[in-house]
């Protein structure tokens, strides 16, 4: 059983009618790390649906979260923001300036990853942070937890083992300066609470966005309000003694039954460690569409299991990756599945790869004409037109992609392809000569190719090592590269003669 369908199977002894949560601080650039948080939402969604079960999937947007320094990316004149909700402060321009875009800075990093969201498939109901407590749903939980909190000191002391401040307070005031930063809490009242901040005095109405509870008690109050049934969330919060820990007991102060969890590992970037919004070590997720068409990336998410660490790389991981998705989408699962010699784990291998598909594609799953390494191929010998005429129109936003990882940092060097366009002189025409006689005389497809090469190596006397070596510089100008004969059948027989000699 595919795991997305095991947590659907245990979501269903809890009733027939679910909401799967994700939610995240859009405090910089989104990137494909978020994405297995909310393609994991997704999936469980898919295979609640699939099981017969009345499932929503929902996304938070956590923009009363705080600025909680000044990242990177962005200029000094954000110090100024530190503390304030990132619905209410300015986005930054392309030089970290705050500037009057029209967008606050929540929306300025959220709508590329709608879009994103949008062209992987996803399409969650959007749920704005700020908005719901300017809209009074949190006012019933924020009323709860202020009148009860010794209570969730104590839970939140005893559970995480640290010792909360004299001061602290269930819920956050938002001061004169709009920040959560320097303000005291002096009192409490339905429906205000009264603060103090470099002395100046106000109050924070619980029925509006003055304010906002803590982390560990806001996540449970979204639960209850919303209605969450399941969550999947990084192994930070699922910690002994993390945001989970102590939101399940404090969901118990609100009346909620705490909803199903799912611990998931870091995606990291290869050579760089786990990927991070506010240090830039990311690629995004729009960056990621560009390379690579969207049912891969959700098939990196569907094909490993949550608690399995992933490490992205854009490089020749990216084309393994596209070779084994295409190989699924080509295999016969009802006929393996009926397989009665089969052993149990083999049976179980089966179901995963039918249930990853199964949470990959987007519409339809049909193979591709061309797979992702031969059209890597294809783009480097010949022009869009060429391949268009060829394939067909609908394959122009493959080629796009393909070209725009081929021109980037990412692309593997072992399959760049630059045909020379003139005979290499350091060539030895007593290996290539033959070689030039045979192939000016077979049939010009990739198999005949192939086994002509190995044939007239062999019929020679020709070292294969040698041989190879000499035909790569022929073609290549390089002692070695991506698997010839491909090459050589996108590319007219007589440049190919011309070249060995």
């Amino acid at each position: 059983m595919h795991w997305a369908d095991f947590v659907a199977e245990r979501l269903s002894q809890r009733g027939d009618k679910h909401i799967i949560a994700s939610g995240i601080t859009p405090s910089g650039e989104f990137h494909i790390g978020h994405l297995r948080e909310i393609l994991t939402g997704d999936m469980i969604t898919r295979a609640c649906i699939n099981a017969g079960m009345d499932a929503e999937f929902v996304f938070i947007v956590d923009s009363a979260d705080p600025l909680r320094k000044v990242y990177p990316f962005l200029s000094k004149a954000y110090e100024k923001y530190i503390g304030c909700a990132l619905a209410t402060i300015p986005a930054p321009d392309a030089n970290g300036e705050p500037c009057d875009s029209g967008k606050n800075y929540a929306q300025h990093f959220l709508e590329p990853f709608l879009n994103a969201l949008e062209q992987i498939d996803v399409k969650p109901r959007i749920i704005d942070n700020y908005k719901s407590y300017s809209d009074g749903k949190f006012s019933d939980q924020s009323r709860i937890a202020c009148e009860n909190a010794n209570k969730i000191r104590e839970i939140i002391e005893r559970v995480s083992g640290r010792e909360l401040s004299a001061d602290w307070f269930p819920y956050n005031p938002y001061g004169h300066d709009g920040s959560l930063d320097r303000v005291k809490v002096t009192g409490y009242d339905w429906p205000y609470v009264f603060w103090e901040q470099d002395g100046k005095s106000g109050q924070a109405d619980l029925r509006k966005a003055d304010g906002k509870l803590p982390w560990r008690i806001d996540w449970p109050a979204k639960w209850s309000w919303i209605g969450v049934t399941c969550e999947p969330f990084g192994k930070d919060h699922g910690a002994a003694g993390g945001s989970y820990s102590t939101g399940k007991e404090i969901s118990e102060l609100f009346g909620y039954t705490p909803p199903q969890s799912l611990v998931y590992e870091w995606i990291s970037l290869k050579g760089k460690g786990a990927m991070s919004s506010s240090s830039g070590n990311t690629i995004g997720p729009l960056e990621a569409l560009e390379l690579v068409p969207p049912e891969i990336l959700r098939y990196l998410i569907a094909s490993t299991k949550p608690k399995k660490a992933i490490t992205f790389d854009a490089g020749m991981s990216l084309v393994n990756l596209a070779d084994d998705y295409e190989r699924l989408l080509t295999r016969d699962f009802y006929s393996e599945k009926n397989d009665e010699t089969l052993s149990r784990r083999q049976k179980v291998a089966i179901e995963d790869a039918e249930g990853a598909l199964r949470m990959s594609v987007i519409g339809s799953a049909s193979s591709h004409s061309i797979s992702f390494r031969h059209l890597a191929l294809l783009v480097q010998v010949k022009s869009d037109e060429q391949i268009i005429e060829d394939t067909g129109e609908e394959i122009s936003n493959r080629i796009n992609r393909m070209r725009t990882w081929i021109k980037g940092p990412h692309f593997p060097e072992e399959l760049r392809i630059k045909i020379l366009k003139y005979q290499n002189p350091e060539i030895n025409k007593v290996l290539t000569l033959p070689l030039k006689e045979s192939l000016s005389k077979c049939e010009w497809n990739m198999e005949i190719i192939g086994e002509t090469i190995s044939n007239t190596f062999k019929k020679h006397n020709i070292n294969l090592k040698d041989g190879y070596r000499e035909l790569y510089k022929a073609i290549l100008g390089r002692e070695k590269g991506p698997k010839l004969a491909p090459i050589l059948c996108e590319i007219k027989r007589e440049r190919v003669l011309e070249l060995l000699g």
